[in-house]
C-alpha cells in the first residue's frame, strides 16, 4: 500500500466522522424542535379544554351497557 492510499483513506475516515457528528446533531436539533411543539400543544389542551367545559362535566361516569 502506498503513501497516498493511506492518507486518502485517513482522510475518507475523517469525513465519515465529520458527517455522523452532523448528523447527530442535526437529529438532536429536530428532537428539541419536536418536544418543544408537543409542549405547546399540551399547553393548548389544557388551557383550552377547560375553560370551553360546564362545571357539571366529568362530574359522573355511567357505567351502564
Amino acid at each position: 500500500m502506498d503513501i497516498s492510499g493511506i492518507a486518502s483513506a485517513g482522510s475518507a475516515m475523517a469525513q465519515a466522522q465529520t458527517g455522523d457528528a452532523v448528523a447527530i446533531l442535526v437529529m438532536k436539533k429536530a428532537l428539541e424542535m419536536q418536544a418543544q411543539g408537543a409542549l405547546q400543544l399540551v399547553q393548548a389542551a389544557a388551557q383550552s379544554g377547560a375553560a370551553n367545559n360546564p362545571a357539571h362535566l366529568g362530574q359522573n361516569v355511567d357505567i351502564r351497557a
